[in-house]
């Protein structure tokens, strides 16, 4: 409970094969919906369910998938001492990527061509990412570090009349805006930090300073709370990454994980520099269901709230609706959004059939009180067909087009009266990529 480990990066293969696992019947340890997880973590599902792998018939597909897991992780767990320092180079790589036509690179508005990329850069003609990973742990601590250079050519970017209009929209006034990529826009050439975190592991929680992945949400295609859509945020976080067992909540509830973090955005000028924090608990009531509540709350900026711990408390404890007078004032609360997701294995077909949904609203404790103000996200996964144990199939639609009043123009979901850059971080949706209006699958 005090071994320190890394966490395993969101793009990596052993998301979509873990979730491919536990759709067939295991992993009854995971929370699914509070990604990533740690390497040590991935290894404890994967022992917990080693009896129960090795002994059913058919399920050569889940016993691949637990042998290369098992395989990539093994060697963390082949030390000689509790203070060893174990230190890896985990990759070295590159990506080419040209790109034909002009991509869409604006998910506060009109979309983005490649989503859930960590705020990657791309235009049009050649894009290269060239970058590496490590990482080290020496008893409760460990380091890890994956940085990349990047080269982007120059964009023409969206014209004056349509930057104006959107600044109009969105309530700004001129000036520099990275969430509207008003051109000309310069090429880029530099070396950029994906991740780089310290944490210390105590008593089953990671406590960690820098940057580090967050993916809070059952579905794949996008999370309402917290994504990789946008570039990873300097942050403190404690996050619980084994189950806690609770006397008498968790004989009904079930163990439960819960998930805390607070840091600062870049490029936002309406207030300048605000703040955000998380919280989030999730629950596993039986082996093939669980459930989970989030807040996140963007508050603060130069000119409106200093950030301080007193201003810091004012927002978490703040769930009822302010009058304008205080919005506008130093005792705003700041822009609050809540997320509740559930994910259900159905009993039938032999538990190949996974059922999830992901919700947000803007200005209400929980989507659960008021799902008519409130974007949805929901899925379906089909872990193997009948018939060819290699093919599986997913399906997810998004809708975030609210029906409310005060939703046209994209003015409800992500964005607020007074945080008018809303949900992003660098110019993206630190959230679901779909964005304000939207609707697809």
């Amino acid at each position: 409970s005090n071994l320190g480990s890394t966490y395993i990066p969101l793009d990596s293969w052993i998301y979509p094969a873990l979730m491919r696992l536990y759709s067939f019947g295991y992993l009854n340890r995971a929370f699914v919906d509070m990604r990533p997880w740690t390497r040590l973590s991935v290894l404890r599902m994967l022992y917990a369910e080693q009896e129960h792998i090795h002994l059913e018939r058919d399920n050569e597909a889940a016993l691949e998938i637990y042998n290369a897991v098992l395989a990539e992780l093994q060697p963390d767990v082949q030390t000689t001492g509790y203070w060893t320092i174990n230190t890896t180079l985990e990759s070295i790589y590159e990506r080419a990527m040209p790109i034909a036509g002009t991509p869409l690179h604006d998910s506060f508005h009109l979309g983005q061509t490649i989503i859930n990329d960590y705020g990657r850069p791309y235009q049009q003609g050649f894009n290269n990412y060239a970058g590496f990973s490590a990482r080290s742990t020496s008893g409760p601590f460990a380091l890890y570090v994956r940085g990349e250079y990047q080269h982007v050519p120059s964009a023409v970017g969206y014209s004056a009349a349509l930057a104006d209009t959107l600044r109009n929209v969105d309530g700004i006034p001129l000036g520099s805006q990275l969430i509207i990529p008003a051109g000309p826009i310069a090429g880029q050439d530099r070396f950029r930090l994906i991740e780089a975190n310290l944490s210390a592991t105590v008593l089953n929680h990671d406590i960690s300073f820098g940057k580090s992945d967050v993916w809070d949400g059952p579905a794949m295609g996008g999370s309402f709370d917290w994504s990789n859509n946008a570039e990873n945020i300097y942050s403190f976080r404690i996050n619980r990454i084994e189950p806690l067992h609770i006397p008498l909540l968790s004989y009904v509830l079930g163990p439960v994980r819960y998930e805390f973090l607070v840091g600062s955005l870049k490029g936002h000028t309406e207030p300048n520099d605000p703040w955000v924090h998380m919280e989030r608990f999730a629950f596993n009531p039986t082996p093939g269901s669980e459930f989970g509540f989030a807040r996140t709350i963007i508050w603060g900026g130069k000119g409106h709230v200093p950030i301080t711990l007193g201003s810091f408390w004012k927002s978490f404890i703040s769930f009822q609706n302010v009058p304008v007078s205080e919005k506008l004032s130093r005792n705003d609360p700041g822009a609050r959004f809540s997320t509740f997701d559930f994910t259900y294995r159905l009993p039938f077909v032999n538990h190949l059939l996974t059922f999830y949904t992901d919700s947000e609203v803007h200005d209400d404790v929980t989507p659960v009180s008021a799902p008519q103000r409130a974007a949805f996200r929901s899925g379906l996964y089909m872990a193997r067909f009948p018939g060819a144990p290699n093919l599986d199939f997913r399906a997810e639609g998004v809708y975030s087009d609210v029906p409310m009043p005060n939703s046209v123009n994209g003015s409800f979901m992500y964005i607020e009266a007074v945080q008018r850059q809303g949900y992003t971080n660098n110019g993206n949706i630190f959230g679901d990529w779909t964005g304000r209006e939207s609707k697809g699958g």
